[in-house]
């Protein structure tokens, strides 16, 4: 931890926001929408570039402006994603490394820098284009067609996140993977278990690092099991593709490949179910804009793209300085972690003209919702098509949407949105 003086001595005058960082590192204050854009406004007004030290935490730079965000993720020979990939406390930290055995809870594509990212990337990149994902198109729009049909066989009402959103993008990346859909249940749970630990509803136990061990156990194991099955007897599946692939000749190694699985069935499933749930709720909430993309259905990849900006389901990523350098006119030391909020970045009124309002007209639309640079998500042609076919099936079949309780939006501050949307529907 950085002494006082040292500080003094490189200039490192912020002002003390002692309120927003609280709210930065609390799962809580995440679950409240409207709380953290009124703190990320003030952190952009005030302090864009902010260093944060507060006990039970490594300090770190919170960054929260939009071009300093993409500075950050252009410059990724001078910010890696390693070591430190996630921002939480000290004693979190510790409690994961007993449980993963190594220096991160994961290492996938998010905690990996060049070679290695370039290389594990390249396993399944071409799996995630436009061109590949073509013959998937029909099948997804079958899966949105029986997932409306379910809403109404329910009479209209029903939990849009929990009985639509979720397990419609679960089916979706693990019938991808060549997962079977008996299952699916069951790798909802223990998915929500590993990103929503702390979580009062999603997590598997009351301790944070327990609860995440539990959901790590259940997904290694089931892992395991799936790619054993593929290695014995090769499918046209994700899994066999990750359970074949070498690396410079050899095998993935374990901690590697179970670390890929785990971020294909969170990245694919959690962020794009709810952005599909945050999505439908601002449009509800908006209700004005939802007339308008009735009216108006050739808008649909537009109000997509808002739906993206708006929710911005991934919080953060940090990256830790690998040289003295700069961001947004701060002196950056070598060593010093940064958190980049997304979410921040989405709403900056440097970008964005009116950007607390939700317009599904927006155009352009510069969010970073997916990220940047080289960690640039490769699933957003496919989260892109999950939301357009489920939202022109809704808005088709439908005369009438609207709230039918209270929404939920998930604590964390990683992964966060609306968890629970009940709905009415008139068809």
């Amino acid at each position: 931890m950085h002494s006082p003086s040292l500080k003094r001595q490189t200039g490192r005058k912020t002002p003390t926001l002692a309120n927003e960082v609280a709210k930065l590192l609390s799962p809580r204050a995440h679950a409240d929408d409207a709380l953290m854009n009124r703190v990320f406004a003030r952190l952009r007004q005030l302090s864009p570039v902010h260093w944060v030290e507060v006990p039970g935490v490594k300090p770190f730079w919170a960054v929260t402006r939009h071009a300093d965000i993409l500075s950050v993720e252009h410059r990724s020979e001078e910010f890696g994603a390693e070591p430190r990939t996630y921002l939480s406390s000290e004693a979190m930290d510790f409690a994961l490394r007993q449980v993963s055995g190594k220096p991160q809870v994961a290492r996938g594509l998010t905690e990996m820098d060049d070679p290695d990212h370039r290389r594990y990337r390249a396993i399944l990149q071409r799996s995630f284009t436009p061109v590949a994902l073509r013959p998937l198109e029909e099948w997804v729009r079958d899966r949105a067609r029986a997932a409306v049909d379910a809403i109404a066989g329910r009479g209209g009402l029903c939990d849009f996140a929990t009985e639509v959103a979720m397990p419609y993008t679960m089916r979706v990346i693990a019938h991808m993977l060549g997962f079977p859909e008996a299952d699916d249940a069951e790798l909802i749970r223990l998915v929500h278990g590993f990103v929503g630990a702390e979580d009062p509803q999603r997590r598997l136990a009351d301790q944070p690092a327990e609860a995440m061990r539990l959901a790590m156990i259940g997904l290694r194991d089931y892992i395991e099991a799936a790619v054993a099955a593929r290695r014995s007897c090769p499918r046209q599946d994700l899994a066999s593709l990750i359970g074949a692939a070498k690396i410079e000749g050899q095998d993935i190694p374990h901690y590697e490949m179970i670390s890929y699985f785990y971020l294909m069935l969170t990245g694919g499933h959690d962020t794009v179910a709810l952005a599909l749930a945050g999505g439908l709720h601002a449009l509800l909430t908006c209700p004005e804009q939802l007339v308008r993309l009735r009216q108006k259905p050739e808008l649909l990849d537009r109000a997509i793209d808002e739906m993206f900006r708006w929710t911005s389901p991934l919080r953060h990523f940090m990256r830790t300085a690998r040289q003295d350098t700069e961001v947004g006119g701060q002196q950056i030391r070598a060593g010093e972690a940064l958190a980049l909020f997304f979410g921040s970045a989405n709403r900056d009124e440097t970008v964005f003209a009116d950007a607390d309002s939700f317009r599904i007209d927006r155009f352009p639309n510069p969010h970073i919702a997916f990220g940047d640079g080289p960690h640039f998500c490769m699933g957003h042609h496919l989260a892109r098509m999950e939301m357009h076919a489920l939202f022109a099936e809704l808005l088709r079949r439908t005369k009438h949407i609207e709230l039918a309780g209270r929404p939920r939006r998930a604590h964390s501050t990683f992964i966060t949105g609306v968890v629970s949307l009940p709905i009415r529907c008139t068809f």
